[in-house]
């Protein structure tokens, strides 16, 4: 059992589990039943997103410095209490059940996903 980190939009592998959308907000656009079956997610879950002023810094991060300081700022967001139960439940699961988290952005290592990744190792999930 495993999490997999994803592209939200992108076509699911076999076994892929619930899909969770760690997104501020909807895709736009799409009519909320159809979430699901275009593959962007089963649940949103906007609890490990960054927030909106903190979403822009990461956007905006055009250098190494500047995606240190939207990294710094993103697990300060995730360093409270309530994101850790939230993370500590994804962990949880993970050795249970198979689970996806994503985002719309293209590049994984240009997105927060990549330090959710690592969030989640760091709090014991299996993630893949």
């Amino acid at each position: 059992m495993v999490i997999r980190v994803v592209r939200l939009g992108s076509d699911r592998v076999e076994g892929e589990g619930l899909r969770l959308g760690t997104v501020r907000r909807p895709p736009r656009g799409v009519p909320k039943s159809e979430f699901a079956s275009q593959n962007w997610y089963d649940l949103w879950f906007p609890n490990l997103a960054p927030s909106a002023e903190t979403m822009k810094l990461g956007q905006a991060a055009g250098t190494p410095a500047e995606w240190k300081a939207f990294e710094r700022k993103y697990r300060a967001e995730m360093g409270t209490p309530e994101a850790g139960h939230d993370l500590a439940l994804l962990a949880a699961l993970s050795h249970r059940t198979h689970l996806a988290v994503g985002c719309y952005c293209e590049q994984e290592s240009h997105c927060h996903r990549s330090i959710l990744r690592a969030l989640l190792v760091e709090n014991g999930a299996a993630v893949e």
